[in-house]
């Protein structure tokens, strides 16, 4: 299907610049190249995107070049799919990839290695290499992915924007007696309607006490009259995700709820005003932690409370770096995308999530979508 978003796909001039960049970090720690897995890193450096399975398939980076490590079958499919420019080397069924990228690296060289890569190839490339001529290559390539383009920031805008339209239509469809897989498959059709590249790559919808579970329960539920609504989902395009969760009721007057949705957005308010250039991630999620206390709920993970880290990076992976939790001294810097979501669980009763993601800009922090209004309102 050609692109028909209004939002540019990256491009290979893009691609190439993260290519420098990431040779001159290889060539800064001195290590003879990078390898990349069938992993997103693949897809963010080269443009080829291929799923893991038991035949390695990834690429080696060189200070001055790009060769695709492919099984011999693959060829001809790798070679019909966008990926930059770079030469195809095979290796065949009964042959070792990892010995074949042992010879590629040559005597005496070290690897840096995709943290994305399986535990097996890693042990076949040690039988091959050595463990002494390993190193982690994720330092390097998180480093780089976490900081996002203009281009990148912009795919996730208009992920964010098709997302935040599904909620809306969710909003208006939810009544007593709607089942929460009717919900889902709503979610889904929305997504591909209005655009997204594979329908929802998520959907968590929970009504009632299932809200405090913070990823949903097994099982279908009904929507009762005056259960709490949790709705988490998100899509991608051009392989750039969106996530969304809102929380409400359809009616007012549970006081409870009322005011525990209240400290939520608190909570959610004070991780934005926490986030300034520089300031470690950590810093964000203690903003939130102290809002709860505040408000008695907690300390630390206990519940009632927040159970879990503020917030997540977002970009080719719906969980990447920079993590905001606890002790992560990673400095805030422009670029960096992330969830805001300091989830308030009450066990047995109800929880709720308020989740809106930020990108830093040199000026501060900026909503990719303006949080919700109120209680029984999700939307500003």
């Amino acid at each position: 299907m050609s692109w028909q978003h209004p939002v540019p796909r990256i491009t290979q001039d893009e691609r190439q610049v993260r290519l420098s960049r990431l040779r001159e970090r290889i060539e800064a720690e001195g290590l003879a190249g990078v390898l990349l897995g069938p992993t997103e890193s693949l897809r963010y450096f080269t443009g080829l995107v291929w799923h893991p399975s038991e035949r390695f398939l990834g690429a080696l980076v060189t200070p001055t070049a790009v060769s695709y490590i492919v099984p011999g079958f693959e060829r001809s499919r790798v070679e019909t799919l966008p990926h930059l420019p770079g030469e195809i080397l095979v290796w065949e069924e009964e042959e070792n990839s990892a010995a074949l990228i042992s010879r590629l690296v040559g005597r005496g060289g070290t690897l840096g290695l995709d943290d994305g890569l399986p535990l097996f190839f890693y042990h076949a490339l040690a039988a091959a290499m050595g463990t002494e001529r390993l190193s982690d290559g994720g330092r390097l390539i998180r480093g780089l992915r976490r900081i996002k383009s203009d281009a990148e920031i912009a795919l996730i805008q208009y992920a964010m924007n098709l997302t935040l339209d599904v909620h809306k239509q969710v909003h208006a469809l939810v009544k007593p007696g709607i089942k929460s897989s009717e919900v889902v498959d709503f979610i889904d059709r929305q997504h591909r309607e209005i655009g997204a590249d594979d329908g929802s790559t998520f959907a968590i919808v929970s009504f009632g006490v299932a809200t405090s579970l913070p990823h949903g329960a097994d099982g279908d539920q009904v929507l009762d009259h005056g259960d709490v609504i949790l709705v988490d989902t998100g899509c991608r395009i051009d392989g750039y995700h969106s996530d969304i969760t809102r929380t409400y009721m359809l009616e007012g007057g549970d006081s409870a709820f009322e005011r525990a949705w209240w400290i939520e957005r608190e909570a959610q308010q004070a991780v934005f005003d926490a986030a300034r250039i520089g300031v470690d991630c950590s810093s964000l999620d203690d903003a939130a932690r102290t809002v709860l206390a505040k408000h008695s709920l907690g300390p630390d993970y206990r519940l009632p409370g927040l159970p879990h880290r503020a917030g997540h990076g977002l970009g080719l992976e719906i969980h990447e770096e920079p993590y905001i939790v606890r002790g992560n001294h990673t400095p805030l810097a422009a670029g960096m995308c992330f969830s805001n979501e300091p989830m308030i669980v009450f066990p047995e009763k109800f929880g709720i999530r308020l989740e809106d993601h930020i990108t830093m800009t040199t000026e501060g922090p900026r909503w990719f979508t303006q949080p919700a209004a109120d209680p029984t309102e999700p939307f500003s």
